[in-house]
């Protein structure tokens, strides 16, 4: 059996801003679509599933997130997730400039959940909160190589 990784799936309550702040972040929209019927209810297991969505992928190809916002069922609101969370919990960006990606998510009104942080002199990193809630980590490595 062979396996490959295709993406991560998040639920947000508006897509639109969703797709704004990732594409702003430098993201593709791939494709967008309305998805409902037989074969959506059997897939995802909920019946009457309808739900707008958009594949988005990351500038070097390795990675795509796919949103999605629920019109029916309704969406089932969620307290924000925190970091020590049991289950998935973030989406993570490695960044040639962490300040100009804390820019860009502050112009969405996201910022860091405390700071920016130096990991032994390997990386910068942050925590944003990101659209719908979501947890979004900025990585930017300090040295080449």
């Amino acid at each position: 059996m062979s396996i490959a990784f295709e993406n991560v799936g998040i639920a947000v309550d508006d897509i639109e801003a969703a797709i704004a702040f990732f594409t702003d972040l430098g993201l593709a929209v791939l494709g967008r679509d309305e998805v409902s019927g037989e074969w959506a209810d059997t897939a995802v297991g909920l019946d009457g599933n309808h739900a707008k969505i958009a594949m988005l992928q990351a500038p070097d190809g390795a990675a795509m997130i796919e949103l999605f916002e629920y019109i029916h069922p309704q969406a089932n609101a969620t307290s924000p997730t925190q970091p020590n969370d049991i289950g998935m919990h973030r989406i993570a960006f490695r960044v040639d400039d962490i300040d100009a990606a804390l820019a860009i998510a502050a112009r969405h009104g996201c910022h860091p959940l405390r700071g920016v942080a130096t990991y032994q002199d390997i990386f910068r990193l942050t925590y944003v909160r990101g659209p719908s809630g979501i947890i979004v980590m900025f990585a930017q490595a300090l040295q080449s190589g």
